[in-house]
């Protein structure tokens, strides 16, 4: 197969010069492509570089074909319509004015005619029906990633570059990304996090600090490759054990012989029986032997040491994590969440969520879910307290978090050590790196200030404030918690949740997210009507 895009001793930094990727080789096919790997290893730089919109210290990007790129998280500029995606602004202009018989006759000739029809079939495709002159600023997050995911495929590129495009989209869209990509026939690289998009992904490149590699098939093939050499590192690290024990008896024994020889040797001289020139000699050649055995027992266990490092290292990187919190005493018959014919919005007249009744009890876990624009953050900011109820009642149990979008619980000029030890007073040093270190957060990273994170960091350093405590809540609530997630946080983070005893609440469009932490029931929310 064609190797369209081809990369040759590529290098990476970031702006303020931290390397990412050195003398990086790597091709990619006309197929669909995953790209994986921690937050901050250099993913979205490498897809600038490759659609020509960053610069790279060295190598080369050699492309063959047209590439369209889709970015994570792009602002509109100001007054960008939908119409502006398409690059259709003036086209459109002609087109109305032609309509309305006010073109000039050299102008007729240049009328696309079909353009709009054209614009809105490609914006259904992905469920979006909007005004093509409407502000991207008006459309919700959702919304506004499909209308770029529209306008991405409208020229028909050789290559699609996808920074996380399932990001801020409800199900519906979710599945339209899905289906794009599943039906793609071009050459794609889809930068993701989602499990369910890496499933229809031809091969999985992962990136690391050392290099890339790449892996042929789909996200379930990637994941038995890497538990093959998981098992293989298991043994390793076995085996690399087995020769660290055997270093230690070998270097014991050998100065036990040693210790048996001079003593043997200084009773004989004792009785007599051996000259003193002799028995000097005999002890000086001892003491050479006896150091020179020290100096080989001790570079043999250095060596060993080393290789154990090395091996358990090997297996922490590969091994899925497992969190031991404390229990948090919540009984199976407690209510924790009561809402009773609840109504709530932002506009007089004009609610979001109405006449609204749930009830969760004991250590529930309960997905909300419904398409962009349905409540859902509404709801979570009801059960915080952040909204008050027009109408209804609300009550919530005082041990209680909430991890909003911007984790806000988190005082970003601290560091996360500071942060748990603000959120759990009573805990001493020793227990506060011991409760970070359950989410990753080893020796010096706990002085790391939050601010400075990526957002899975933040959300890892928030699970730990909250759950690794003395004493977890009743009841966590979350919004969106895998949105910009690399791979090893979901995998952490679901492995704090697993151990969680407590009730969950959860906005999430991420199904293999709430299957993997033992949801047990959804709660759909509709658009309401809104009142005249």
């Amino acid at each position: 197969m064609s190797a369209p895009i081809v990369l040759s001793k590529l290098t990476l930094a970031t702006l303020g010069g931290r390397p990412l990727l050195t003398d990086l080789d790597l091709s990619f096919a006309r197929e669909r492509t995953g790209l994986i790997g921690r937050n901050g290893v250099g993913k979205s730089s490498l897809l600038a570089v490759i659609a020509g919109e960053g610069p790279a210290l060295a190598g080369t990007v050699t492309v063959a074909g047209r590439i369209a790129m889709l970015h994570q998280a792009a602002q509109p500029r100001s007054g960008e319509t939908v119409a502006d995606l398409f690059g259709a602004r003036d086209a459109l202009a002609l087109l109305r004015k032609a309509a309305q018989g006010e073109a000039a006759p050299s102008e007729l000739d240049e009328v696309d005619w079909t353009i709009g029809q054209r614009i809105v079939s490609s914006l259904a495709r992905f469920g979006l029906d909007v005004d093509l002159d409407v502000g991207l600023a008006a459309l919700s997050g959702g919304q506004a990633t499909r209308a770029r995911l529209a306008a991405l495929t409208f020229c028909e590129p050789d290559f699609v570059l996808l920074d996380e495009p399932t990001n801020n989209l409800d199900r519906g869209g979710r599945r339209a990304v899905l289906d794009l990509l599943a039906g793609w026939r071009g050459g794609a690289i889809v930068v993701s996090h989602d499990r369910e998009l890496l499933e229809t992904v031809d091969a999985i490149v992962e990136l690391t600090s050392l290099g890339a590699s790449r892996y042929g098939g789909n996200w379930s093939r990637y994941v038995e490759r890497k538990d093959i050499e998981l098992s293989a590192a298991t043994r390793d690290l076995a085996e690399a054990e087995r020769r660290l024990t055997e270093t230690g008896c070998k270097a014991q024994a050998a100065i036990e012989r040693q210790a048996r020889r001079d003593g043997a040797g200084k009773r004989k001289q004792a009785r007599g029986g051996m000259p003193r020139i002799l028995a000097g000699a005999r002890k000086d050649r001892s003491e050479d032997t006896g150091g020179a055995g020290a100096r080989t027992a001790s570079r043999q266990r250095v060596e060993a040491l080393a290789g154990v490092d090395l091996a358990r290292q090997r297996v922490e990187v590969l091994q899925t994590p497992s969190v031991a919190l404390a229990p948090t005493g919540l009984a199976a018959g407690k209510t924790v969440l009561a809402l009773d014919r609840v109504s709530v919005g932002y506009q007089p007249l004009r609610p979001v969520l109405s006449d609204l009744s749930l009830s969760i009890t004991g250590p529930e876990r309960v997905a909300i879910v419904g398409r962009n624009g349905t409540g859902k953050t509404t709801l979570l900011k009801l059960i915080s307290g952040e909204l008050r109820p027009w109408r209804g009642v609300v009550h919530v149990t005082s041990r209680l978090a909430v991890f909003d979008q911007q984790l806000s619980l988190l005082r970003p000029s601290d560091s996360v050590l500071v942060n748990y030890q603000r959120i759990n007073p009573d805990s001493d040093l020793n227990a506060c790196r011991a409760a970070l270190a359950r989410f990753l957060f080893r020796g010096d990273t706990v002085l790391q200030i939050v601010g400075q994170l990526s957002g899975g960091q933040i959300l890892r350093a928030g699970l730990a404030c909250v759950l690794a405590g003395p004493q977890p809540p009743f009841l966590l609530v979350l919004d969106e918690p895998t949105n910009h997630l690399d791979l090893d946080s979901i995998r952490a983070i679901e492995a704090g949740l697993i151990a969680y005893d407590g009730a969950l609440v959860v906005v999430s469009h991420d199904e293999q997210f709430l299957e993997a932490i033992g949801v047990s029931s959804r709660i759909g929310l509709t658009v309401v009507e809104k009142s005249r």
